[in-house]
């Protein structure tokens, strides 16, 4: 994840926010120029590409997402959302691709990721395919930009337009929920080795303040910490979600926490384990779930509408 720090993002500290403030703060997160969805594809109405190939699993699920699947012709190992992905042609990994096997597919659009190694990008496009390239989001405002991007090339915008309404206004009702509650200090681990939290310039930094939450790492430039650090910072909660996890790496890292009592998170048995490609990789729509589900964690018992 880039360590930019972007700009306009709202700094809730530690305060309780009035409800109608919170709605301000929330407006002013979907308020982002094209230049945010790191857009550069021409204005205009869409048009329908026959045969793409995704490099991104992300991108591969948001394909599905606005109906755009049977368009698909190719994909990478890590795109297995939703099930029918799997029986795509693979094309490599995220970053090992085989270009003879993407030419094979006479793709008319080529996705491609910020992971995507930029001199293969390069190729394809002197070859004279159409690559277009989404950035990681520093933020659910840019996670909505990129999904209208996506349904703009093709030919999807009015079901992205839906989409991206939908998520909102799931976004919007925690944000109204939690608006007058206090705020406890989360840790959201999102790596295992080295330990590696959420900061203020990753999307994830938004489940914990969207959600109600302060992010302890909130103001580091850099997500690798030391399980000292944590102690020190001591969160009310701590939420893992690693990849591996369903290997037994997330119940592992769980059980590393829960051997330091001093820890406030760890004595209140408040030490999670979540999916980590729902937090990690979320399409508007799961972003707005994991949010919810971030947001009852972090305020258990509170009224986070469904």
């Amino acid at each position: 994840m880039g360590q930019r720090r972007p700009e306009g993002r709202p700094n809730i500290g530690a305060r309780r926010i009035p409800a109608a403030i919170a709605g301000l703060l929330l407006a002013a997160l979907f308020l982002v120029p094209a230049a945010a969805a790191g857009a550069d594809v021409a204005a205009g109405p869409g048009r329908m590409f026959e045969r793409i190939v995704s490099l991104g699993p992300l991108l591969t699920e948001n394909i599905y997402l606005l109906g755009s699947g049977d368009s698909l012709v190719g994909n990478t190992i890590y795109c297995q959302r939703p099930p029918a992905a799997l029986d795509k042609v693979k094309v490599g990994s995220v970053q090992e691709l085989s270009i003879e096997k993407i030419v094979s597919l006479r793709p008319q659009l080529i996705l491609a990721s910020n992971l995507t190694p930029p001199p293969q990008i390069e190729k394809l496009r002197q070859l004279g395919y159409r690559v277009e390239v989404f950035r990681q989001p520093a933020s659910f405002a840019d996670i909505c930009a990129h999904f209208l991007r996506l349904g703009q090339l093709l030919g999807r915008k009015a079901e992205a337009e839906a989409i991206v309404v939908q998520a909102r206004e799931k976004v919007e009702a925690v944000l109204q929920a939690v608006a007058d509650l206090p705020r406890p200090k989360v840790f959201l681990q999102v790596g295992a080795h080295p330990l590696f939290s959420s900061v203020k310039s990753s999307f994830t930094n938004d489940f914990i303040e969207l959600g109600g939450g302060i992010n302890v790492a909130g103001e580091l430039r850099s997500g690798a910490m030391k399980m000292e650090q944590v102690m020190a910072l001591n969160p009310d909660l701590i939420i893992i979600a690693v990849m591996g996890t369903e290997h037994g790496v997330g119940a592992e890292e769980r059980r590393r926490w829960l051997a330091y009592p001093a820890i406030g998170a760890v004595r209140a048995g408040r030490v999670h384990v979540l999916d980590p490609d729902l937090v990690c990789s979320p399409s508007p729509l799961t972003f707005a779930d994991t949010l919810i589900t971030i947001a009852r964690l972090i305020h258990p018992g509170a009224a986070i509408p469904p």
